[in-house]
């Protein structure tokens, strides 16, 4: 398998069926948490930028020539946005200085809001994935992590009576 394969397929996690998406996103969890435990937020929140130009090159290389601009086994793309989607655990976790894992119920949010809007795609999601090359690949898994994300943050302050009346 070339460098570029192995990138856009995250390790061949691509290549799993049903739902290859979906094994991407879980497949990214594990890799975030040891990231978070080696480095912090700041070491997630590096990987998923370099992760992003990376896998925007990986993509790139990919797809050129192909007749499908978004192969289903590509998903680096599910990788950053998964990562992105759990910034506000990670960024949560170093300020409070507790274990990653002690906010759990922020990982079960984060990727359920991740694949519910990576599937349904609303608004500018939707618009970024109409968008030919390795931008529309990359561009709607990154925004629906940031939705994804806005959504850890808004669990965040309900669960933590931040949003009482």
């Amino acid at each position: 398998m070339s460098p570029t394969r192995l990138i856009a397929t995250f390790l061949g996690t691509g290549l799993l069926r049903p739902a290859p998406g979906t094994w991407g996103a879980a497949a990214a969890l594990p890799v975030a948490w040891a990231l978070h435990v080696l480095g912090g937020f700041p070491l997630l929140a590096a990987a998923t930028v370099a992760a992003s130009a990376v896998g925007w090159w990986a993509v790139g290389v990919e797809t050129a020539g192909a007749a499908d601009p978004d192969p289903s086994e590509i998903v680096i793309d599910e990788v950053v946005g998964m990562w992105l989607a759990l910034w506000p655990v990670s960024l949560g976790a170093s300020m409070q200085g507790v274990s990653v894992t002690a906010l759990w119920p922020g990982w079960v949010v984060a990727f359920l809001a991740f694949r519910l809007f990576d599937v349904w795609k609303p608004g500018p999601i939707g618009w970024a994935d109409r968008q030919h090359g390795p931008m529309g690949v990359m561009l709607d898994d990154l925004i629906a992590g940031l939705f994804a994300a806005l959504v850890v943050i808004l669990g965040a302050a309900i669960a933590h009576g931040m949003m009482r009346p």
